[in-house]
C-alpha cells in the first residue's frame, strides 16, 4: 500500500499520541515471511460454493470461466488464513492483536475495563491483511461483551461507538486489564469470537476472526509504552505494540 492511500485512514490529531507520521520499517525479525499457513474452518461456507462451480464450469468446458470462479474462491481463502507467527520471550510486551494499519492512537475512558484512563490503539485491517485475531497478552478471560450495532465504514471515526463490535477483556497474572476489541465494518458480516470467560490464554494465541472485516482496537492501562506510532503495519501476534512497566502501581477495577 503506498503513502497516499494509507494516510486516507490515518484520523486527524485527537491527543498526544495522534499525528500524521511518515512511513517507517519495524524490526526485521517481525517481517519475516511466516513459516506456515494454515486456514480457519470458517472459510468453507464462502469457498465451496466457489470451488463447486469452478468445477462443475470446468466439466461443461468453460475453462476461461472456471478460472475465473477458481481465482475468487483463492481470494475468499486468503481472508480465512492464519499464518504461524514467532513466540517472544520478554513477558512484559504486549504484542498487536490484529494485523493491519494504526489509524489512531489517543487515551480514553473505558468504564468496561474500570475507572481509568486507557490507550486506545485503533487498527485498520485493510482487504490485503490476516484477518484473525490474537490475544496480545497472556492471561485470564474474564469478561466478553457482545454489541449489536450497525455497520458503517470501518475507518470512521464513529465505528467503534456505533458497529457491531464484541469486547474481550484479559487479566494478566500481574492483575492488569487490557481489552481487545473487534469491530465489523461496511463489508464485514459478523465478528467471531474463540474465547469464553473463564479460559486462561497464552499471549498470541488465536482470539478469533471478523469476516470479511475491519477494525481492532486495542486498550491498555495507561502507564504501558507504547512502542508503534501512527502510520505503522502490524502483524497480529508478531508486532511489539506496548510494554509494560514494572513494577505495577496502582489496582485495576475488575469489570462489572
Amino acid at each position: 500500500m503506498n503513502a497516499a492511500l494509507r494516510h486516507r485512514f490515518v484520523y486527524p490529531a485527537a491527543g498526544p499520541f495522534t499525528a500524521r507520521l511518515e512511513p517507517r520499517r519495524l524490526p526485521t525479525e517481525v517481517l519475516r515471511p511466516p513459516d506456515n499457513v494454515k486456514i480457519a474452518p470458517e472459510a468453507l461456507p464462502f469457498v465451496l460454493p466457489f470451488a463447486l462451480a469452478s468445477i462443475s464450469l470446468l466439466a461443461l468446458q468453460r475453462t476461461g470461466w472456471a478460472m475465473l470462479v477458481a481465482l475468487c474462491a483463492i481470494a475468499l481463502l486468503l481472508f480465512f488464513r492464519i499464518p504461524d507467527r514467532p513466540e517472544l520471550a520478554d513477558p512484559e510486551v504486549v504484542v498487536a492483536p490484529a494485523s493491519g494499519w494504526v489509524t489512531r492512537i489517543d487515551r480514553v475512558e473505558a468504564p468496561e475495563l474500570g475507572s481509568a484512563r486507557f490507550h486506545r490503539v485503533v487498527i485498520f485491517l485493510s482487504v490485503f491483511d490476516v484477518h484473525v485475531q490474537r490475544s496480545p497478552v497472556a492471561g485470564e478471560v474474564v469478561a466478553s461483551r457482545y454489541h449489536r450495532g450497525r455497520k458503517v465504514a470501518a475507518f470512521r471515526s464513529d465505528a467503534g461507538e456505533v458497529n457491531e463490535s464484541l469486547l474481550t477483556v484479559l487479566r494478566r497474572p500481574n492483575g492488569d486489564l487490557v481489552g481487545v476489541r473487534q469491530i465489523a465494518g461496511l463489508l464485514a458480516r459478523r465478528v467471531v469470537s474463540y474465547l469464553e470467560v473463564g479460559r486462561r490464554v497464552r499471549r498470541g494465541e488465536l482470539m478469533g476472526l471478523i469476516k470479511f472485516g475491519s477494525r481492532v482496537d486495542l486498550l491498555l492501562p495507561e502507564a504501558y509504552e507504547i512502542q508503534i506510532r501512527v502510520g505503522d503495519h502490524l502483524l497480529e501476534g508478531a508486532t511489539i505494540a506496548a510494554r509494560a512497566r514494572s513494577p505495577r502501581s496502582g489496582e485495576e477495577s475488575d469489570p462489572s
